[in-house]
């Protein structure tokens, strides 16, 4: 390779842009669910969702779990392939109508619409391991503490 095309490569990679990932800040992520109207959605406040995404991915875009029946979930939300996304391995419906590398970049918009799809199925948030054993139940209100909200934080009533 010579000087010039060596060149070429360097300019033409400048170029591309770059689609990082991000581990995103609770409060941050707080302040964007409620924009995108997480509020209270479907009886879920703020709270579940942080408390979601933090036992699913660490707050982490970028993090991709592989489970035993061949689907894989993506992004920060765990979106699972056998349902939601399009990975380009395991047949899906692909509900969300998206490819699944879609959700591991900084951008979480199509993650929170796909996200909203899977709460508003029959299952809800129960449709998360994860947020059955953590969040469920619980007292979720310590995840928005410290955080700016502009709603009224919302008292969901816990069955003792």
């Amino acid at each position: 390779m010579g000087g010039w095309d060596i060149a070429l490569v360097v300019l033409a990679l400048l170029i591309i842009p770059v689609v990082t990932a991000k581990i995103y800040d609770r409060c941050e992520l707080a302040a964007i669910l409620e924009k995108a109207g997480f509020g209270v959605y479907r009886g879920y406040t703020i709270g579940d969702w942080l408390c979601l995404v933090h036992y699913e991915s660490g707050f982490d875009t970028s993090f991709v779990d592989h489970n035993p029946d061949g689907s894989s979930n993506y992004g920060i939300f765990q979106i699972n392939s056998a349902w939601w996304c399009d990975n380009g391995i395991t047949p899906t419906p692909n509900l969300c109508n998206m490819d699944c590398r879609d959700l591991l970049n900084r951008h979480v918009l199509d993650d929170i619409m796909c996200a909203r799809k899977v709460v508003g199925s029959r299952k809800g948030m129960k449709a998360w391991d994860a947020w059955i054993r953590h969040c469920s139940g619980h007292d979720l209100s310590s995840w928005t503490k410290g955080c700016t909200m502009h709603a009224k934080p919302y008292k969901k009533k816990i069955n003792s």
